[in-house]
This record gives structure tokens, C-alpha cells and sequence, in this order.
């Protein structure tokens, strides 16, 4: 009492006591507003005050927050895919310089054998021409034997004639130029097979280098596709989904087939290069097939908000009461647009006991959507609405506190809590 005395004595100076009178036909009363009291009504009105500016704040921070992360998912998204474009694009170039590199290489391969071709032309006719000088040096040791033989004879009568030396001579000569021709043509042969193969080798170094350029590229595809599958991957396994059900499910669907088939030419050097970098591009292909198939998946799939404007998520999935709550709420004014989450087709649009105004909306995949207490519908039962359409606005029908969405999604006819979707799409995009 000291204490509540001493503090009303501080306090009158601000906040002087104050009487509320209540007057009847016969009495009159009145009621005492000490200074503490004053103080505390002013304590509780200042923090209503504030919280309610708070937890404005927060939402309007949310929203925000939510429009720019779906604006920096979406562009992370574009420059992925344009980083993959342009590897795709250097690595179809570095397949085009190996090509180019072996068609050299080729070429190179031609050029070496002809010059062997030639070399071995030329051994074959120079050892025919050393068969051939052996034979002349013989013919020639006996034309000097005959010469000496002709001197003595002219010097005694009765010799061999002058005649007979003079065309020794002249054959003598003409083989000695054979030779000498023969050896000049040799010389160049070799030279030219050597430079051949300097060629040769410089053009297998090219393609070498070229075949690791190919291959370092396939390798950094590879692993693009594989870091960009695997969140697709844990997404359908976090909402519940198989995702190998999910890709049989859209092979069936986009499975077409077609065009000319020609046949292929392969080389016969460097079958275990192009090999290994074929074998490298094909799993790239079924990575990014498997990539695509999801894509085409998460375009089927509920994955966006139901409700773009501001809003209080008011009641999450699970037990609620001593029941089961399939879905969660979203609570808004009266007449908040309402969007369908996924493309699909209209099963189900009108009054339903608890849901009060319901869609069902049906999507491919096995998934299906829901939208509780809705205050107008505007689409129809058999009705395809795309993903973004406006399907009807917020309301207070049905089984309800205050106006708010009802929001389901079943999976296969099962329940499942549609923030697994939600936190999924914001996960991956």
C-alpha cells in the first residue's frame, strides 16, 4: 500500500485521479481512476499498439521477402540454363575441331604412306642399281683387262680393235649418271617421309589436345546436370512421390520417336578417344533427359501459392481439436483473389458440407488440389484451368472462424501437407 501510495503521489503530477460517475434514477456512483491504473490502461493500450505494428511489419517483410526469392530463384534458373547452353555450344565446337583434327590426322596418315610407298620404290631401285654396278664393275674389270689386253695387241699386231674400249666407256658413264640420280632421289624421299612424319606427329598432339579440351568440357556438363537433378530428385521424395514412378509417368506420355536414320562412319585411329567421349555424351543426354522429365513434372505439380496477396497462414496440417486437419489455412479479407496452383481440370465446384464453397481441381500425376470457404467461385465443374488462374475469392462459408482459404493437397487420394510443396518449390527454384 506504501508503494502503490508513493507511486500514485509521483504519478498525479501527469496523470491527475480521475471519477467516471454512473448515475441512476435514485443513486449515484462513481468510479476512481488512480494513476497507476491510468498508467497501466496506457502500458496496455501502447503495446497492443505496437505489437499490431510488429506483426504488420512482419507480414508486409514476408511478402516482400517471398516475391524477391521467387525473382532470384527465377533468375538463377535463366543463367543456369544459360550456362549450359553455352557449354553445350563449346563443347559441339570442340567436337567439330576433333572431327576437323582427325580428318588431318587422316590426311596426315595418306601422306605418310606414300612416302613410305616411295621410299620403298626407291630402296627396291637402288638396290637394283647396286645389282646392276656390280655387274658393270665386273663388265668393266674385264673391259680393263681387254684395254691393257688391246694396248698389248696394238703395240704387237694381231690385238683387239680400239672400238671395243670406247663403247666400255661410254656405258660406264651412263651408269655412273644412274647412280648419282638414283641417290639424289633417295635423299629427297627420305626428306620428305620425314617431314611427313613431323607432320603426323604434330597433327596427333592437335587431336590430343583437342580430344582433353572435349573431354574436360563433357566432364564439367556432367556435373552441371548431376548438382541440378538432385535437387529436383529430394524434392519429389520430400513431397512423398517416387521419382522413378513420376519419370516412367512422363516417358509415357512424351515418348516420340522419328526422323531419317543415315548411317555412321567411324575412323580407324583413335576408336578408344571418340569412344569414351561418345560413351561421356550419351549419359550426359540421359541425365539431361531425366533433367527435362522433371521439369515437365514440376510443370504438372501444385507448386505455387494459392493466394499472392498479403495473408496470415492461421492453421497448420495435422491433429486440430481431436481431428485430422488436411490442409492449412490462409487467412485474408473477403473477396482475396484465389489462384490454382498447377493446370489441371475442374472435378468438383460448388457447395460442400465443412468446406462450404469448394473447388476440386484435379492434376496430372496423381495429385490433387483443394480450396475451402470460398466466398465465390468462378470457375465450372469440366473446366481446364492453367497454372496462375483465378478460380474464385476468399470467403467465410462453410465451417469457419473468419474469413480464410482452406487449402489441400492429396497425393494418390492421400492427404499430404501442402507445405512440403510450397517449401519445395522455394528449395529448387
Amino acid at each position: 500500500m506504501r508503494i502503490t501510495h508513493s507511486l500514485n503521489s509521483v504519478l498525479e503530477r501527469w496523470l491527475p485521479e480521475q471519477r467516471l460517475f454512473l448515475k441512476s434514477d435514485k443513486t449515484t456512483r462513481f468510479l476512481r481512476l488512480r494513476p497507476v491504473t491510468q498508467l497501466i490502461a496506457l502500458g496496455g493500450i501502447a503495446l497492443v499498439f505496437g505489437w499490431s505494428i510488429i506483426a504488420s511489419s512482419i507480414l508486409a517483410i514476408d511478402a516482400i521477402s517471398a516475391g524477391s526469392s521467387r525473382d532470384q530463384a527465377r533468375r538463377s534458373q535463366d543463367a543456369f540454363e544459360a550456362r549450359l547452353t553455352d557449354l553445350s555450344a563449346e563443347r559441339d565446337s570442340r567436337a567439330a575441331e576433333a572431327v576437323a583434327a582427325q580428318n588431318r590426322f587422316a590426311v596426315a596418315l595418306d601422306q605418310v604412306s606414300r612416302m613410305q610407298s616411295q621410299l620403298l620404290e626407291s630402296e627396291a631401285l637402288r638396290r637394283e642399281l647396286e645389282t646392276g654396278l656390280g655387274a658393270v664393275q665386273a663388265s668393266l674389270q674385264e673391259a680393263v683387262t681387254a684395254q691393257h689386253q688391246a694396248r698389248d695387241d696394238a703395240e704387237h699386231p694381231g690385238g683387239l680393235p680400239a672400238a671395243r674400249t670406247t663403247e666400255l666407256q661410254a656405258a660406264l658413264d651412263i651408269l655412273s649418271g644412274e647412280l648419282k640420280q638414283a641417290a639424289t632421289d633417295r635423299a629427297d624421299a627420305v626428306q620428305q617421309a620425314e617431314d611427313a612424319r613431323r607432320l603426323a606427329e604434330a597433327v596427333t598432339l592437335e587431336r590430343d589436345q583437342i580430344v582433353a579440351r572435349n573431354d574436360e568440357i563433357l566432364t564439367q556438363l556432367e556435373d552441371a546436370v548431376t548438382v541440378s537433378v538432385k535437387p529436383l530428385d529430394d524434392m519429389f521424395r520430400s513431397v512423398g512421390m517416387n521419382p522413378d514412378d513420376i519419370l516412367q509417368t512422363v516417358r509415357r506420355g512424351y515418348s516420340g520417336q522419328g526422323g531419317p536414320l543415315n548411317p555412321v562412319g567411324y575412323s580407324s585411329s583413335g576408336n578408344a578417344e571418340i569412344s569414351q567421349g561418345e560413351a561421356k555424351a550419351n549419359e550426359i543426354l540421359i541425365t539431361l533427359d531425366q533433367m527435362n522429365s522433371y521439369r515437365i513434372a514440376v510443370e504438372k505439380m501444385p507448386l505455387a501459392m494459392p493466394v499472392q496477396s498479403a495473408f496470415r497462414y492461421t492453421s497448420p496440417f495435422g491433429r486440430r481439436w481431436g481431428r485430422a486437419h488436411e490442409g492449412i489455412d490462409m487467412a485474408a479479407p473477403v473477396g482475396t483473389p484465389v489462384y490454382a496452383t498447377a493446370e489441371g481440370k475442374v472435378i468438383f465446384a460448388g457447395w460442400q458440407r465443412g468446406y462450404g464453397n469448394l473447388i476440386k481441381i484435379q492434376h496430372e500425376l496423381g495429385t490433387e488440389t483443394r480450396y475451402g470457404h470460398l466466398s465465390k467461385i468462378r470457375v465450372k465443374a469440366g473446366q481446364k484451368i492453367s497454372r496462375g488462374s483465378r478460380i474464385g475469392d476468399m470467403g467465410n462459408t462453410g465451417r469457419s472462424t473468419g474469413s480464410h482459404l482452406h487449402y489441400e493437397v492429396r497425393v494418390n487420394g492421400r492427404a499430404v501437407n501442402p507445405m512440403s510443396f510450397i517449401k519445395a518449390a522455394q528449395n529448387v527454384f
